[in-house]
């Protein structure tokens, strides 16, 4: 089934008109249902956090009928998300603070047409974002190998692991 487009664009559209803070909503919500993963936001940073998050729905939606872009991109903030110790559990929290945020924000206008298309647009982006930090890690993990297997070989040299 493809992404509707038109309907995403739209009720985001509606959803940050009703909502102008939407992020910083969206982060209540993460925070009160998952308090977990308060400890990877500073306080200091949650304001830029906020702001980011809206750069990167505006750039995604932006770019929806542009798979090769979606992909690239999404595979990069999936890799840099890895090294913030983002876990796939995370995803599905991140999922789900998203879809009640939305549908806080959309109120009555909020329908089971929305849920689908969102539901299925965070998925494909979760997706895309999962398959990034999965190639980091495989490309991580092949050179700890590498440089294990150097560090084996060589005198007076020292693995340090941080």
């Amino acid at each position: 089934m493809a992404l509707d487009v038109t309907l995403l664009r739209e009720s985001f559209d509606l959803v940050v008109e009703r909502s102008p803070r939407l992020t910083h909503r969206f982060y209540e919500i993460l925070f009160e249902r998952y308090p977990q993963t308060q400890a990877m936001f500073p306080l200091h940073r949650r304001e830029r956090q906020e702001g980011m998050l809206t750069e990167a729905l505006v750039a995604v939606l932006d770019h929806l009928e542009d798979a090769p872009w979606l992909t690239s991109a999404l595979h990069a903030l999936g890799a840099k998300h890895l090294n913030y110790g983002v876990s796939a559990e995370m995803y599905g929290w991140v999922g789900d603070a998203l879809l009640l945020t939305l549908a806080e924000a959309a109120g009555p206008a909020w329908s089971p047409e929305l849920q689908a298309a969102w539901a299925e647009a965070y998925g494909a982006i979760a997706g895309l974002m999962q398959q990034g930090a999965t190639q980091a890690e495989s490309t991580l993990t092949s050179d700890r190998r590498d440089l294990e297997a150097w560090a084996s070989h060589a005198e007076d040299v020292e693995i340090v692991r941080v």
